[in-house]
């Protein structure tokens, strides 16, 4: 594929990345109302969140699949209208019941449009043969930072009803934009591989030495690192106006500074590595971000909170790509595939957990359970140094 043709494509699947970011932030920020129209507690609210993740576990085990036969971009391009439409959806509902069964079918196209895009992305960084990955990822992060912002701005103007119509517009239209790129070009083919990368790219020696248990460990890490994404978005906006008195539009701002901080965090990224190298790079932002944490769910005061958002934001952002790109250095694609599913699957399955604990504690003490994986993380960066490498 001539050049041109590569930086188009790259800009369509960095389009969708932070589409996907910005959507899924303007619902977040609209949590706290959604609990009020539906009467829930707090236990009520998690379990209609687990609909989220229920849909998006089942299609993430699917969409590889759907990939593989019909190949990864026009899939994208179904999973995200698919996800533009059912966003509006939330506001219509009056109970937790019914709001968890629309969520289940927004959880099914956020999973599939996450394993399809990624996917798209994984064959462009192949074929360009760069490390350009943490920048989708920077991307997603920049949509929810917009995301979270332009819903602080609205929420007192807009009803969750015409916000969230709003963002199906706006889904549809980027959609139609960028979707034309990826549905005009098939997938990159990489270069040809040596008979040793392809060894690699299978599994090779590692997978069959115990690198797949490393693979696992790695997908930890990523589990961490996400079930504090999934945390701050679902539960951010909601402990600083329940706990902390917050007016809404200083609520909606929390998910935002956590989103501003990740953004900044991987664009700096590579950097980061090429001076900490992976291990330390894992070790030190999982300390950052526990003590982030531990100040955002605990301090008395909004301002304090922000700033241990901003903090948290900070420490976990390069936690994920680091597993993801060493889980498919040492077992190929299907090491990618199992680091990114735990990860995914602590995104969506932590906010549940947030609600239950919140229901038998307080919301804060729920949130300090971020800091605690985080502190996981680190130690096993700690524990696995020599397999992380520099």
């Amino acid at each position: 594929m001539p050049g041109r043709g590569l930086t188009a494509l790259r800009a369509a699947i960095t389009a969708f990345f932070a589409l996907d970011g910005f959507l899924f932030a303007g619902w977040v920020v609209r949590i706290p109302d959604i609990k009020h129209q539906t009467h829930a507690s707090a236990g009520a609210l998690g379990l209609a969140l687990l609909g989220v993740s229920a849909g998006a576990v089942l299609t993430m085990t699917l969409t590889g699949r759907l990939c593989r036969r019909y190949g990864s971009h026009p899939v994208t391009v179904v999973c995200m209208v698919v996800l533009a439409l059912s966003v509006a959806l939330p506001p219509l509902t009056r109970s937790a019941p019914v709001l968890g069964a629309v969520l289940l079918l927004f959880g099914a196209a956020y999973g599939g449009v996450n394993v399809a895009f990624n996917s798209a992305a994984v064959d462009l960084v192949a074929a360009l043969r760069r490390p350009i990955m943490p920048s989708f990822h920077a991307a997603f992060s920049l949509g929810g930072m917009v995301g979270a912002g332009l819903g602080g701005l609205v929420t007192g103007v807009l009803s969750p009803t015409r916000h969230l119509l709003g963002l199906t517009v706006i889904g549809l239209l980027v959609t139609a934009v960028a979707g034309r790129t990826l549905l005009r070009q098939e997938p990159p083919v990489p270069p040809e591989r040596t008979p040793a990368s392809a060894a690699e790219q299978d599994g090779g020696a590692a997978g069959r030495t115990g690198g797949r248990g490393l693979v696992v460990v790695l997908g930890l890490v990523a589990l961490c690192t996400a079930y504090g994404e999934g945390a701050m978005a679902d539960w951010g906006a909601l402990h600083l106006q329940q706990d902390l008195a917050a007016s809404p539009g200083v609520a909606a701002a929390g998910y935002a500074c956590f989103a501003l901080a990740m953004t900044v965090g991987r664009l700096t990224g590579t950097a980061l590595l090429s001076r900490l190298g992976r291990a330390r790079t894992v070790i030190t932002g999982g300390t950052v971000a526990a003590a982030g944490m531990l100040l955002g769910s605990l301090a008395p005061s909004v301002w304090a909170a922000l700033i241990g958002f901003a903090v948290t934001g900070i420490g976990l952002a390069n936690l994920f790509p680091v597993a993801v790109e060493r889980a498919g250095a040492l077992a190929g694609p299907s090491g990618v595939a199992v680091a990114s599913t735990l990860g995914y699957g602590g995104m969506l399955l932590g906010p549940p957990a947030i609600g239950f604990m919140a229901d038998w504690f307080s919301l804060s003490a729920a949130l300090t359970s971020v800091a605690v994986l985080a502190a996981v993380a680190a130690v096993i960066g700690a524990s696995t140094r020599r397999a992380l490498g520099g």
